[in-house]
């Protein structure tokens, strides 16, 4: 999150210190009973921005020709929801694939690590940050010589889809890339969950989320550090979930 440089801050606003961490409608002032034309301007534009980003669309071609920077195969699936509407209407359908995705899978088995990019409810957020978080992270991940699976883009995939594609692959571990919740002061905002030993049924406990990852939010380095520090003690530790905690401390930027 940018901070406001100190010669910019109004001494006059009560709660400029405040703004300064977070990106939160505070002190916004008020217009007689109303708030002002200018910050009501401003909630409508972000509403809408928040809507756009649920029905926005996952970049396919352009998310496969950046993965060949990494010298791995990348597969292109789709999950049991047809549509965006029945994807909004349908958690359930978000969290399998669908019959001909599950035969893409079927020549391939025995990795390390699945990695899964999906939109989730904002594709916006993985077309915009996915690439600049995975430059970083999949050296990092290389550097422990871990096999990896082929990379899978997942168009209406929901958190669990991972745990389908990992099971398919017989991964050992799934780290899936998705679109988080759109707020109304972050609509591009990327989650990454990890789950050890990925099977289609898991429900959260058995997963690790870092969230908030984007230019505003938590940083791509200090998430990379985040994921890789969890990967690697899902590894040792054989487990993900409630019962692996980031221990790692306070990750400060390089």
């Amino acid at each position: 999150m940018d901070k406001i440089k100190p010669g910019h801050i109004n001494e006059n606003d009560p709660f400029a210190y405040l703004k300064e961490f977070t990106a939160a409608r505070i002190g916004i002032g008020r217009t007689g009973a109303s708030i002002p034309l200018k910050q009501s301007l401003a909630f409508k534009l972000a509403h809408a921005h928040a809507r756009d980003a649920v029905y926005s669309e996952l970049d396919t071609d352009k998310l496969s020709e950046e993965l060949k920077q990494f010298e791995l195969p990348v597969l292109q699936l789709h999950s049991q929801a047809a549509y965006r509407e029945q994807y909004l209407q349908r958690p359930d359908l978000g969290r399998q694939l669908n019959e001909e995705s599950v035969e893409t899978l079927g020549g391939y088995d025995n990795y390390d690590i699945a990695i899964i990019i999906a939109d989730g409810l904002s594709a916006n957020a993985v077309n915009s940050n996915a690439i600049a978080l995975l430059k970083i992270l999949i050296p990092q991940l290389q550097s422990a010589e871990l096999k990896f699976a082929p990379v899978c883009l997942v168009k209406q995939g929901r958190v669990a889809v991972a745990d389908d594609i990992g099971m398919h692959l017989k991964a050992k571990l799934s780290l899936i890339l998705i679109g988080e919740r759109p707020g109304l002061s972050s609509a591009d905002s990327v989650g990454a969950y990890i789950t050890f030993n990925p099977q289609t049924g898991l429900t959260d406990e058995s997963r690790n989320c870092i969230s908030n990852i984007r230019a505003h939010g938590l940083s791509f380095r200090s998430a990379s550090k985040k994921i890789f520090y969890l990967v690697q003690e899902a590894f040792k530790r054989k487990l993900s979930g409630v019962g692996l905690k980031d221990n790692a401390g306070l990750l400060s930027e390089p």
